[in-house]
């Protein structure tokens, strides 16, 4: 069960990857044999990145001993899961190196009980789904920007996979960041299965008031977890032994629903965040008069909610008090998990998880791939890019708002 934190409302709904309002879920053959060659071969892994970069990863697990976890204080120091995903050099011949699972089965085992289906998914259906990252990899030479990433309240950082995958793959360093009891499953190194009891605490929150005030602190609180990251890969004996690849100066910070105003909070709370991407996400901490300190950032969400008038206000708002270069970006026919892996995942378990989405799995993840990479391209290397600049042929889905 995750919850969706949207305009003036917290609603609770039964999906296991995305933060949806009364979504209906079908299942065909769920338990079922092996997909069919009927079945494209596509949906038995995510899409394959598009940069010239072969993709490397590895797992951290981070704990900030200066910090509390706010949602279980009797466990102590807030812990983190950090999956990073760099441009690495191509494999050797003949030793082409394993890539890394999806996420694990236990965590996988937990997010499908959330889901509610009549029919059973087994949980290799998520673990082993393919992925393009390769433990291990050698990593390629020179200096990269560094892209923190933080998925969907209650999604684990499995559901920004892709895009993590892709954006590795056109030369960033990425970080994918789980926050702990945030997620409907989340496995530590030592085997503890983290749920999601920040779910669990809004959904039982005794008014609207406490309900907001809660999404606030979570908004806040990642934008902490954020800054503790960027100290942990970029300061003074780093905890990744590859961190000389980052560019400690070009650092970006996005993320999707609760991750995207996250990402605005921590651009408010740290000036090292040197541009922000919110996808689909209400500003749980609206953006003040003041700005956000003239760097830019952007808003790419679903065009039946997230538009000029729309029923997110503060969209409207945050888009009126943002100070720098800005674009408010919508997308016809998409939904709100449209910006994460839940379309292919949906295509790999053969279920439908929000009928309101019109548009092909392919073209959401390839609109998600290119406009976040062209907002990185154009502020994290100085590269501009047309595609922002107004409606293109290719993507007639795509709206460009200048409210």
């Amino acid at each position: 069960m995750t919850i969706r934190l949207r305009g003036r409302t917290a609603v609770v709904a039964l999906t296991a990857l995305t933060l949806l309002t009364a979504p209906t879920v079908t299942a065909q053959a769920l338990s079922g044999p092996a997909p069919t060659p009927a079945t494209s071969a596509a949906t038995l892994e995510l899409p394959r990145p598009t940069g010239p970069y072969a993709v490397g990863t590895e797992v951290l697990h981070l704990t900030d001993r200066s910090r509390t976890d706010p949602w279980v204080p009797e466990a102590g120091d807030r812990e983190l899961m950090v999956s990073l995903y760099y441009p690495a050099r191509p494999a050797r011949p003949g030793r082409p190196g394993a890539t890394a699972p999806y996420m694990t089965t236990g965590e996988a085992r937990l997010v499908l009980a959330g889901i509610g289906l009549e029919v059973p998914v087994e949980p290799t259906a998520l673990s082993e789904l393919g992925t393009h990252a390769r433990t291990g990899a050698r990593t390629a030479p020179r200096r990269f920007p560094l892209v923190l990433l933080s998925p969907g309240f209650g999604n684990p950082r499995a559901t920004v996979t892709s895009l993590a995958e892709d954006l590795a793959s056109r030369g960033y360093v990425v970080a994918g960041v789980d926050h702990a009891y945030e997620s409907v499953g989340t496995e530590l190194p030592d085997g503890r299965l983290l749920t999601c009891v920040a779910c669990e605490k809004i959904s039982s929150a005794p008014s609207e008031e406490a309900r907001e005030e809660l999404g606030r602190l979570l908004s806040t609180g990642r934008a902490a977890d954020f800054s503790f990251v960027l100290d942990r890969l970029t300061g003074h004996r780093p905890a990744w032994k590859n961190s000389r690849m980052i560019d400690p100066g070009r650092v970006a910070v996005a993320g999707h629903s609760i991750g995207g105003s996250a990402a605005a909070s921590a651009m408010l709370a740290d000036r090292r965040f040197d541009a922000g991407v919110n996808m689909d996400g209400t500003f749980r901490e609206p953006v003040p008069a003041s700005g956000l300190g003239e760097r830019p950032f952007m808003m790419l969400g679903t065009n039946a909610f997230h538009s000029p008038g729309g029923e997110d206000e503060s969209w409207d708002q945050g888009w009126q008090r943002l100070d720098g270069w800005k674009r408010w970006i919508g997308v016809e026919g998409s939904g709100h998990s449209s910006f994460t892996d839940v379309p292919v995942l949906e295509d790999r378990m053969e279920v439908t998880l929000d009928p309101s989405v019109t548009i092909s799995t392919e073209r959401q993840v390839r609109i998600t791939r290119d406009y976040v990479a062209a907002f990185l391209d154009q502020h994290l290397y100085g590269r501009h890019q047309p595609l922002l600049d107004g409606p293109t042929p290719g993507n007639p889905e795509v709206v460009l708002h200048q409210p």
